[in-house]
């Protein structure tokens, strides 16, 4: 897990990246913030950005409102880990997914899904990161198609990714009412947990599980 010295590492990093007009690094500004948010890259680059800016920007991307905030959820958790484990903890997964066309994909994520978008990098973009409540995903744009011809007579059931919920129903019925199009409905398994499963524009099958409801 990051240690506050890493965390300043990673802020000091960001601000060498702005002072050295590193355009990908434009697009986690603006995303992150606000204030820059309608700025194109290049006055992203040429606004001013101070170390304080850098480190609320590694704040935001690690869900904490501000760098205060952060790091006292870093001394907390870190404390209660040490007096369980000395080993790392992984916090949190980003899924990556192909597909075909950046915008399409995103069409659907945020129209169908109700994620929003963290960022998209590119001119023309070739890939995004989006986000509903605590569940990431990364999309990228490649070349070909997604799956082979035959992949799904196959490996029909293959999932791209899986979103944990407290309770799918309500995600379930929502998607419902928007005419997304469900791989599998919502249903119990053996196992004892709800999933359902929704499949994509490019045929990716993503996974919604949680407990009964």
């Amino acid at each position: 897990m990051p240690n506050v010295e890493n965390l300043r590492k990673q802020a000091k990093q960001y601000l060498r990246w702005h002072g050295e007009r590193y355009y990908p690094v434009a697009a986690q500004i603006r995303s992150f913030l606000a204030r820059f948010g309608e700025l194109p890259d290049s006055e992203v680059l040429e606004t001013d950005f101070k170390l304080s800016d850098a480190q609320e920007l590694v704040a935001r991307k690690h869900g904490f409102e501000s760098w205060p905030a952060l790091i006292r959820g870093i001394e907390s958790v870190t404390a209660s880990a040490t007096k369980t484990s000395n080993k790392t903890l992984i916090l949190a997964a980003e899924p990556q997914l192909f597909v075909s066309e950046i915008d399409v994909a995103c069409r659907f994520y945020v129209e169908k899904l109700g994620f929003k978008i963290a960022f998209s990098y590119g001119e023309p973009p070739f890939y995004a990161q989006l986000f509903r409540d605590g569940g990431r995903l990364n999309i990228r744009k490649v070349g070909g198609p997604v799956f082979e011809s035959d992949f799904r007579a196959r490996e029909r059931d293959a999932l791209s990714a899986t979103f944990i919920l407290d309770d799918p129903k309500p995600l379930f019925l929502e998607y419902q009412s928007v005419g997304v199009t469900f791989h599998q409905a919502l249903r119990t398994e053996p196992w004892g947990a709800r999933t359902f499963i929704v499949e994509d524009v490019d045929g990716n099958l993503i996974a919604f599980a949680g407990g009964q409801s």
